[in-house]
């Protein structure tokens, strides 16, 4: 086995430790794509109660917010204590051509899905070329 020399690790420890910020939870990791009318979002939420996880939309912005509580009895004392506890959030700003009324949102496997569909009036849409004898009749009238 060859082990990598990182001398950025230590420091980043350290300045964790220093700092406050070793056991602040990171912010959730996403992925964002589209597949037909509707775009999905998977958020990796390993470890949460999926009691405590809320999904808002309001106006044109996307809210996920979910918590993870430690499962270890309170007098444990831990040698290594590096899964992150506490309450997650995360905003993201949509676009105005998606239907916020018809979001939705399922857990699984430790990753949130949240598929989002494409507003009617976002889709794109085939518009009909008309062949007259003059163009210039249709565009005066």
């Amino acid at each position: 086995m060859m082990l990598r020399f990182d001398p950025f690790r230590d420091f980043d420890r350290l300045a964790s430790e220093a700092f406050g910020t070793a056991r602040t939870p990171q912010m959730m990791p996403m992925d964002c794509h589209r597949s037909g009318d509707a775009y999905f979002l998977h958020f990796d939420l390993p470890g949460v109660d999926p009691e405590s996880i809320d999904v808002t939309a309001e106006n044109s912005t996307l809210t996920v917010r979910a918590t993870r509580t430690r499962t270890a009895p309170k007098d444990a004392q831990f040698l290594i204590s590096e899964r992150g506890t506490g309450s997650y959030t995360r905003q993201l700003v949509l676009g105005d051509g998606l239907s916020l009324d018809s979001v939705a949102a399922h857990y699984r496997d430790g990753v949130l899905t949240v598929m989002i569909p494409v507003a009617e009036h976002a889709k794109p849409r085939r518009i009909e070329v008309g062949r007259e004898a003059s163009d210039h009749k249709i565009l005066e009238g």
